[in-house]
């Protein structure tokens, strides 16, 4: 059967835009943002439902994608989803590399890595954990929290790591009010983590 996407050369894409970071280590940096259909994840708690069924979204060639970015300051491109690495990832990673443009990944980790990449944001999920490769070379842990349950989830993954990344706690934004001050006190006392806030929704921008 004919492989739709074509081996990575088309993916479903749901939105482009060019903005500044939002979170993690790179918060407040401009990169220009590829927004990547499908994921079989399924956070309860997910802002972009959108993304889970990739036939709702067009096919776009990785190589327009590329150029498009190319014609515009961006010295960076993040790619997110869904969950991006359902596919095959190294054509459109080969093709940001022709344009001398920093490959950044944002991802849960559920599915094996491809494509080479400047900076990995793994984003752990508890309902479908990462492939064991993530925890050698992920720059960055970035955990989602709802509760203070889910601080023993994120020490978890962090244990998992050989060499320390980035590490980051970020408030699930629909109940950032009352998560927020709690890992204020969290990192006061674990002081390894940071607080990754949402910079992008307080500015109000993509």
């Amino acid at each position: 059967m004919t492989d739709v996407f074509e081996g990575g050369e088309k993916l479903p894409l749901i939105e482009e835009f060019y903005t500044l970071q939002g979170e993690g280590f790179h918060a407040g940096s401009a990169a220009y943002f590829i927004r990547i259909g499908g994921c079989d994840i399924g956070c309860r708690w997910c802002d972009t439902r959108i993304s889970w069924r990739a036939d709702l979204h067009s096919l776009a060639s990785v190589t327009d994608v590329i150029a498009k970015v190319a014609s515009t300051p961006a010295r960076a491109i993040v790619v997110t989803g869904g969950e991006p690495t359902t596919y095959n990832l190294a054509p459109l990673s080969r093709e940001i590399r022709k344009h001398n443009i920093k490959a950044f990944l944002e991802t849960s980790g559920a599915y094996p890595l491809t494509g080479e990449w400047d900076w990995i944001c793994l984003s752990p999920k508890k309902q479908q954990l990462p492939q064991p490769e993530f925890y050698d070379i992920a720059h960055e842990l970035k955990v989602i929290i709802q509760d203070e349950a889910d601080l023993e989830h994120a020490e978890r993954q962090a244990e998992l790591f050989r060499n320390t990344p980035h590490l980051y706690l970020q408030p699930e934004w629909s109940r950032h009010q009352t998560v927020t001050p709690m890992l204020v006190e969290y990192i006061k006392t674990h002081p390894k983590w940071k607080i990754s806030v949402q910079l992008h929704k307080y500015l109000n921008i993509p």
